[in-house]
């Protein structure tokens, strides 16, 4: 039986994951609206840092549900941070995959996750361009849209379809090249669509067998992360443990082929 933080039980988790459900379909509503029209936007770290209007509505939208479900819960979100420290925190990113959005490619999404005592409990992210939800609660398996998910079983990366995303800053790009180099010559496919949290939860769906990517934030990876492990898989830092928002480098796959993965992308390794 998997534990809960003190204070916590599986109807808290339930109720958890109906506010989280709330905030995702309310930032969806405001991706829809918004999609094919005027959407402002400035840059952030670089020039194809993108953010839009649409960034920061939908997670004003977001944090006003939460505040009125959960208002002694911290909220970390992309375009807005941290607004209090506290042992609950919900980890928001509004539109995961901007660029995507912006250019209409249909690939991006809203997540969600809720975190108590640095223990994901709850995630959710809505894939609002082909209306899909990924949920998930601690103990209680990861789901799409009501039909339970598990990873694949494929232990060969030559059989395996595989997913990794580039960080926005250069020296980080540069860093993710030779593992990209590697997986080419060694896995049946890569793909690079543009969303990591969804592309995580392609993970846990079975539709890819591994993730990889440098330099992601919370909001990036939590929701996905729990979707994965609840799904059977496993998501880990370049040296092999759990993966924590510290770590350089996340690795999510099917569990099946991860000490292969580990050993072919090398993504602990020094680059000169």
């Amino acid at each position: 039986m998997t534990s809960l933080p003190n204070g916590f039980d599986d109807d808290d988790l339930r109720a958890a994951l109906d506010v989280a459900i709330l905030a995702a379909d309310a930032a969806a509503r405001i991706h829809h609206g918004y999609q094919g029209g005027a959407m402002g936007g400035r840059t952030k770290s670089t020039d194809i840092d993108l953010v839009t209007e649409v960034d920061t509505l939908s997670e004003e939208a977001i944090r006003s549900v939460l505040a009125e479900h959960s208002p002694d819960h911290a909220v970390l979100g992309e375009e807005a941070g941290q607004d209090v420290d506290a042992r609950c925190r919900w980890i928001v990113d509004p539109l995961d995959g901007t660029v995507n959005y912006a250019h209409g490619f249909p690939f991006y999404c809203v997540s969600i996750a809720l975190e108590v005592d640095g223990q994901l409990l709850v995630g959710v992210v809505h894939d609002t361009a082909h209306d899909e939800r990924f949920t998930a609660m601690r103990g209680h398996g990861a789901f799409l849209d009501g039909r339970r998910l598990r990873v694949s079983q494929a232990t060969d990366p030559l059989q395996c379809l595989v997913c990794t995303g580039f960080a926005y800053d250069h020296e980080t790009r540069e860093r993710s090249v030779p593992a990209f180099t590697r997986a080419l010559a060694a896995t049946r496919a890569i793909r690079r669509p543009g969303a990591a949290a969804l592309d995580i939860c392609y993970v846990a769906a079975g539709r890819l067998d591994a993730f990889w990517e440098y330099g992601l934030n919370a909001w990036d990876a939590a929701a996905g992360v729990l979707m994965v492990r609840e799904a059977g898989g496993t998501a880990t830092g370049a040296d092999g443990s759990p993966y924590r928002w510290d770590h350089d480098a996340l690795l999510a796959t099917n569990g099946a082929s991860h000490a292969k993965f580990m050993e072919l992308l090398q993504l602990g390794a020094t680059v000169t």
